[in-house]
């Protein structure tokens, strides 16, 4: 019987971990689109690029 319980914990942990895996592409797939969308980009350029060195 404990063995059951066990699988049966396990089991749902799996599902568990499926459905935030699930969750985490659905929002990076939204905010890649949204991206797109907005037809803003972001700028490559690192902050020590822009600026000219000191003397």
């Amino acid at each position: 019987m404990f063995e059951y319980e066990l699988h049966k914990v396990m089991h749902a942990e799996l599902l568990r971990r499926a459905d935030l895996r699930r969750l985490a592409g659905e929002v990076t797939r939204a905010r890649r689109t949204l991206r797109k969308e907005s037809g803003r980009t972001v700028s490559t350029v690192g902050v020590r690029d822009r600026f000219t060195p000191a003397a």
